[in-house]
C-alpha cells in the first residue's frame, strides 16, 4: 500500500504523519549504514555528494593498513588490477548492462571526452553533434572542445528548451538528421530533474543513424535504468552522488558489447595497452573495455567506491526507487499547502515519472534563501542559477521526517525574511 495514500489518523502535512511515513519505509534500516554527525542537520544535497558510507571507512583502512601497508605491490595480483572491471560489473547491475560494458576509470569528463571522440571517429561522413541546453555544463564545454578538436567542418547544434525544464521530442527530431553523428544528453537534467525517455530519443538518434551518448550522474543510483533493453551506445556517470563514492570519486563508462571492438579510444595509455606487460613501445588497443582505460587506476579512491554500490545493490533499486518517488511527491505537497503561497514556484515536472530524485524550487531570492538555509538553519540544500534551490532525496539516508522539517525551515527563512541579511554577490562555490 502507498503510505501517502494510507488512511492514517494525522494530518498530512504534519511531523507525526513525517514520523509515520518514516516507520512504514521498509528501507528505513539503511539510513543506519552512513555517518550521520549531527543528528540536526538536514542533508539535502546526495545529488551532488553522497554521504560516507560506514563501510567505506572500514574498507579503505583494509586497503591502506593490509593491501598497501603489508602486502605492498602484491597488492596487484591480489585484486588491485581486476577493480575497475569488478566494481563496473556491479554497477552494471544498477543500469541494466552486461558485466563487461561497464568500467570504472578516470573522471566524468575525461570519459565523455573519449567517447565523444570515439563515437565522432566512428561516424567519419558525419559532422554535427546534437545537445541540449538542459545539459550539464561539463559536458558542453567537453562537446564543444571535442567539435573544434574535430576539425573546422565539425559543429555543435544545442536545442533550446522553451520553459527551462524540458526539451520536447518534437525539438530534438528537428535537430537530428542525417548528418548527425551522435546524440549527446543528461539523462536527468541536473537543474529540473526532468528524466528522457531514455529508449525512445535512443530510438530517434539510431533512426537518423546517429550513437547516442547518456550522461547518467544524476540517474545512477536513483532510479533503475534499462540501457541494454534501450539499445544505448554508450554511457558514463559519476559515483560520488548516489553511489556515496566519496568526493573526486573515480567515474564509470558504459560500451555496449557489439561496439567495443569497432570503437577507439583517443586516449592511449599503459593500462589500455593489449598485453601491457610486454612492455612494447608501439601501441595496440586491447580487448573490450579494456581500450577505454588509460593510466593507471586511482586505487584508494576506487577502493571508496564499492562499499556504496554494494548498499544499494543490497536494497534493490526498484525499492529505492519507489522511496523516491513517494519523497519526491511528499515534498511537492508540503511545497505545494505551505511555499507556494509565499511565491515558491516547482521548477521540476510533476509527472514522477519524469522526474529524478531531486527536486527544484524557485523564488528571486533562492540564492540568499539558499546561503541563509546553510549558515544558519542547519539544511544544506544547493542553488543553481538563476533562482533553483535543489532539494535532493537521497532514499538510502533522506527520511521523510528530514523532508518535512526542510520545508518547515526554508518556510521560516522567507516568512521572517532572514535571508535579507546576506548579500546578493554570487560566493564562488554554490
Amino acid at each position: 500500500m502507498n503510505p501517502l495514500h494510507s488512511h492514517t489518523p494525522t494530518l498530512p502535512h504534519s511531523l507525526d504523519h513525517a514520523r509515520e511515513l518514516d516507520r512504514q519505509d521498509p528501507l528505513a534500516r539503511f539510513r543506519d549504514e552512513f555517518v550521520i554527525d549531527d543528528p540536526d542537520l538536514i542533508y539535502l544535497d546526495g545529488n551532488s555528494l553522497g554521504r560516507l558510507p560506514r563501510r567505506t571507512a572500514a574498507r579503505l583502512h583494509e586497503v591502506i593498513d593490509h593491501e598497501w601497508g603489508k602486502r605492498l605491490i602484491r597488492g596487484w595480483g591480489e585484486g588491485w588490477f581486476t577493480a575497475p572491471g569488478r566494481i563496473g560489473g556491479k554497477i552494471a547491475r544498477l543500469i541494466g548492462a552486461g558485466a563487461d560494458e561497464v568500467i570504472v576509470t578516470d573522471s566524468t569528463s575525461v570519459n565523455v571526452f573519449k567517447l565523444v571522440m570515439a563515437a565522432l571517429a566512428a561516424r567519419p561522413d558525419r559532422r554535427k553533434v546534437v545537445t541540449d541546453d538542459l545539459n550539464f555544463p561539463s559536458d558542453m564545454y567537453l562537446l564543444q572542445g571535442a567539435v573544434r578538436l574535430a576539425g573546422p567542418d565539425y559543429r555543435l547544434e544545442v536545442v533550446r528548451s522553451e520553459d527551462g525544464l524540458i526539451v520536447s521530442d518534437e525539438a530534438l527530431a528537428a535537430a537530428i538528421d542525417g548528418d548527425t553523428a551522435l546524440v549527446a544528453l543528461t539523462h536527468t537534467a541536473f537543474k529540473s530533474g526532468y528524466v528522457y525517455d531514455m529508449a525512445a530519443i535512443t530510438a530517434m538518434a539510431h533512426r537518423a543513424g546517429a550513437l547516442m551518448l547518456w550522461d547518467l550522474c544524476h540517474s545512477v543510483g536513483a532510479m533503475p535504468l534499462a540501457l541494454n533493453e534501450a539499445h544505448v551506445d554508450l554511457a558514463v556517470g559519476c559515483t560520488y552522488k548516489y553511489l556515496n563514492g566519496g568526493p573526486g570519486a573515480p567515474a564509470f563508462l558504459y560500451v555496449r558489447r557489439d561496439l567495443q571492438e569497432t570503437l577507439f579510444s583517443p586516449i592511449w595509455g599503459w593500462f589500455g595497452q593489449k598485453r601491457q606487460f610486454d612492455m612494447k613501445l608501439d601501441y595496440e588497443p586491447g580487448p573490450g573495455l579494456q581500450r577505454f582505460l588509460a593510466g593507471t587506476p586511482t586505487l584508494l579512491s576506487l577502493a571508496a567506491v564499492e562499499p556504496g554500490v554494494d548498499l544499494l545493490l543490497e536494497a534493490g533499486i526498484d525499492r529505492l526507487r519507489a522511496k523516491s518517488v513517494l519523497q519526491t511527491e511528499y515534498l511537492i505537497s508540503l511545497w505545494e499547502a505551505l511555499l507556494a503561497p509565499l511565491g515558491v514556484t516547482l521548477n521540476s515536472p510533476r509527472d514522477p515519472s519524469r522526474r529524478g530524485s531531486h527536486v527544484s524550487l524557485g523564488h528571486a531570492e533562492g540564492l540568499r534563501i539558499d546561503r541563509a538555509l546553510i549558515e544558519e538553519m542547519n539544511l544544506i540544500p544547493d542553488f543553481r542559477y538563476p533562482d533553483n534551490i535543489r532539494l535532493g532525496i537521497a532514499p538510502l539516508y533522506t527520511t521523510f521526517a528530514d523532508i518535512h522539517e526542510a520545508v518547515r525551515r526554508i518556510r521560516k527563512v522567507i516568512v521572517e525574511r532572514l535571508y535579507e541579511k546576506y548579500p546578493v554577490e554570487r560566493p564562488d562555490v554554490t
